[in-house]
């Protein structure tokens, strides 16, 4: 490690390491789970275990464990070479001789970011970068005592199987129910905003697309012909939306048993047991001169700088001619600074195209950060205030990353609207 490396960069590199080691112990922790499932059989009486062996009961745990062991393959080409990202190695070595734990809370921080241009019309390669250059800069080892492993929380697996059913929803053709309920209204609303544009214009025009996920929003936005630069905080996203976008070659290359997690409000073992397949698309058509990128880091720091930062973050003011946010600003800690950032982004005669509900992630949070929950149309007054109009509204129903098979399906009455920048007066 760097003698220069700060305290903060140090715990970067740590929650990062952690996500790698979450996606590399999936197996064990998945596995856990089924085998308690196995137990419990075997202390049943001797006659229930009979009528369960006639439903083939455990004929299905083992097809569970296969399922598990192939979502484990996957998720290991994922993190395959984490050194794309940062030294993991060197973050696990500072971590020599510290005790085992389960209970660390490590907050996900700004992490590297990679990006692509089509614009020299080659086959689709992505580079990428990090936002704390020095922060991995390999060199001095301390004094090492003994290795240990980081053991995930189950805070960690959780995010880790969500992110896994997240696939489905972006990159597999059982998703597109989901994607066609909030992605493309949301593209509807772009290409109207902008219809006096012709297409092999559309790339002159820079689209920002907050809380991206696993990219498909964004990828589908440089498809239509825009520049698009989306922004994700999370290492549990940013890791597989780079190997979606770099590391994938075929369509339904990789397949995955999204659902094996959980035996409730099943009708059938078809709803448990089905694989899905990913991508249903390859993200290398992309027309000629069209900029994509995907930045890793903190919404607010990055796009918030009102002066160029420590950090290198510039300010943005007016660089965005479109703004699309998609379950995101309930991620804000303090929703004015997220739409006072918004606005002053959002490039004049440009479009803010929200689509959401408003589960307020920061609510009755254990850690002290600040949460202000607002109702709707709170928010939308507080749009307005700040200096938004908006238009369009309406109400989407739509469910996200849901099993559709399943028994029990969560429906958000999700609000969209388009807003422009109100003019000076």
């Amino acid at each position: 490690m760097s003698d220069d490396i700060t305290s903060e960069e140090i715990e970067e590199q740590i929650a990062f390491s952690n996500v790698v080691a979450t996606f590399e112990q999936y197996e064990s922790y998945a596995l856990s789970a089924n085998h308690r499932r196995r137990k419990d059989y075997y202390r049943l009486p001797k006659a229930d275990q009979e009528y369960l062996e006639k439903l083939g009961y455990k004929k299905k745990l083992s097809a569970v464990d296969d399922a598990i062991h192939e979502n484990a393959l996957f998720l290991r080409k994922i993190v395959a070479d984490p050194a794309i990202f940062a030294a993991t190695q060197d973050v696990r070595d500072m971590e020599e001789g510290e005790e085992e734990h389960e209970d660390h809370d490590h907050h996900q921080s700004s992490g590297p970011s990679h990006s692509h241009s089509h614009g020299d019309g080659q086959p689709h390669s992505h580079s990428h970068s990090h936002s704390h250059t020095q922060s991995h800069t390999p060199g001095h080892r301390p004094e090492q005592k003994r290795k240990r492993r980081y053991r995930p929380t189950p805070h960690d697996v959780d995010k880790l199987m969500s992110t896994i059913k997240q696939f489905v929803r972006d990159w597999s053709e059982e998703g597109k129910i989901e994607r066609d309920q909030c992605y493309k209204p949301i593209k509807e609303a772009l290409l109207k905003h902008y219809s006096h544009v012709p297409a092999d214009e559309r790339s002159q025009l820079r689209v920002l697309t907050p809380g991206a996920g696993l990219a498909r929003l964004s990828l589908d936005v440089a498809q239509l012909g825009f520049s698009c630069q989306g922004n994700e905080f999370s290492h549990y996203m940013l890791l597989p939306s780079f190997f979606m976008l770099n590391r994938t070659d075929q369509i339904h290359e990789h397949t995955i048993y999204p659902y094996v997690h959980s035996f409730s409000n099943l009708p059938d073992r078809d709803a448990l047991l089905r694989p899905v397949r990913i991508p249903d698309i390859l993200p290398s058509n992309i027309p000629k001169g069209v900029d994509f990128s995907l930045v890793a880091g903190d919404f607010e720091e990055i796009y918030g700088a009102t002066t160029t930062t420590n950090k290198g973050h510039e300010p943005q003011d007016g660089e965005w001619d479109a703004i699309l946010t998609c379950f995101f600003i309930d991620t804000a800690k303090n929703i004015v600074n997220y739409l006072r950032i918004l606005h002053r982004i959002l490039a004049p005669g440009g479009v803010w195209i929200n689509m959401g509900p408003l589960l307020w992630h920061f609510e009755n949070n254990t850690t002290n950060d600040i949460s202000v929950e607002l109702d709707l149309e709170e928010v939308k007054t507080l749009a307005r205030e700040i200096g938004f109009d908006i238009k369009d509204e309406r109400e989407i129903s739509t469910s996200y990353t849901t099993n559709h098979q399943s028994m029990l399906s969560h429906v958000y009455k999700a609000h969209f609207w388009t807003a422009t920048k109100r003019e000076s007066q």
